[in-house]
């Protein structure tokens, strides 16, 4: 079987996990919703009231929110990898996360209301800050020397983090809200979060998809990618812009989610694929499907309690993380 017939046949594969991932997760949980009314709706047999609310205006919603963040954090770590040409690379690692955490923080605390999406727009107002700040300190010339970008999200992130830090010892009456939230979770889905992030992703995803030729190259180095007619620097500026916005709106719909865009590429690594035609895509629907997993659990292992997702993904992806430092050590 060629490369082609093997990716269209783990493209089918991953697909159906998915879908039946999400007609699971649907009847997964508390409430009076369950599994055996999910099968029903296979043979067209009525729900009440109260049984579509359930289903269509809260799990729902919130399965659908919960794979976008997964796919878009895995497809941001996946970009940033190959471009990085490093393993550990995240998609925190522009300063995104604690921009976000620090415009949510202000929202929280200086009480300004602009109806139910405040904190979300200040979050991803915030990390978009964060984000041009390290692309201004990062560019040297035209150019955006991978090392100097690397260290000043290191630095916008701590100095970021340290006035999340200051804003959570303000905070008073208004801590719980605020520690929940830099947790990550999908408590407060909607169909408004899922249409404020779908707009990204519709254009974010197909764009950041077509550029694999460019990130094959790059696996060969900047220098060789370079000989080969690609034009680096302009490339890295609009995957760097690009994989910016998608993690900015991923992180203000849900919070701080670590380890899923860490972690993901490279299990479809471990898969057999390192062609970013293949990995790319493959990344955004096996990230999409974990997370969503992460959040069923969160919900659900101690039920009616509600963990946030952020606790589940950091057990789980720690140990990988772990792993992933082993195996780095052993190939130096």
């Amino acid at each position: 079987m060629n490369t082609k017939s093997r990716g269209g046949l783990t493209y089918l594969r991953l697909l159906v996990l998915v879908l039946a991932s999400i007609f699971l997760a649907q009847g997964w949980g508390g409430g009076r919703y369950n599994i055996s009314h999910s099968l029903s709706l296979f043979f067209l047999s009525p729900l009440s009231p109260s049984e579509r609310i359930i289903l269509f205006e809260i799990r729902l919603p919130r399965i659908i929110l919960s794979f976008l963040v997964g796919g878009s954090l895995s497809l941001g770590g996946g970009v940033l990898q190959g471009i990085f040409q490093n393993p550990l690379v995240d998609p925190y690692v522009l300063g995104i996360s604690s921009g976000a955490s620090l415009g949510a923080v202000f929202a929280i605390l200086s009480g300004v209301y602009l109806g139910y999406f405040t904190v979300p727009l200040f979050a991803f107002g915030g990390a978009l800050l964060s984000a041009f700040l390290v692309f201004y300190l990062g560019k040297i010339g035209k150019r955006f020397p991978l090392e100097i970008l690397l260290l000043a999200g290191v630095g916008v992130g701590f100095f970021f983090s340290a006035l999340v830090s200051l804003g959570m010892f303000l905070a008073g009456e208004d801590l719980h809200q605020l520690v929940f939230w830099t947790m990550g979770g999908f408590w407060n889905s909607s169909w408004q979060k899922v249409k404020m992030i779908l707009p990204f992703l519709l254009i974010g995803v197909p764009i950041l998809l077509s550029f694999f030729r460019e990130l094959n190259a790059f696996l060969l180095g900047e220098k060789v990618a370079e000989s080969m007619g690609v034009e680096v620097e302009k490339v890295k500026k609009w995957l760097l812009f690009l994989v910016s916005l998608l993690i900015a709106s991923a992180v203000a719909v849900s919070g701080v989610i670590g380890f899923v865009g860490l972690v993901v590429p490279h299990l479809v690594r471990l898969l057999g694929t390192r062609d970013h035609r293949y990995l790319l895509p493959f990344s955004f629907l096996l990230g999409g499907g974990v997370l969503l997993w992460a959040d069923t659990l969160a919900r659900t292992i101690l039920s009616p309690v509600e963990l946030p997702v952020g606790i589940i993904t950091n057990l789980l992806g720690a140990p990988f993380f772990i792993y992933l430092l082993r195996a780095r050590k052993k190939n130096l």
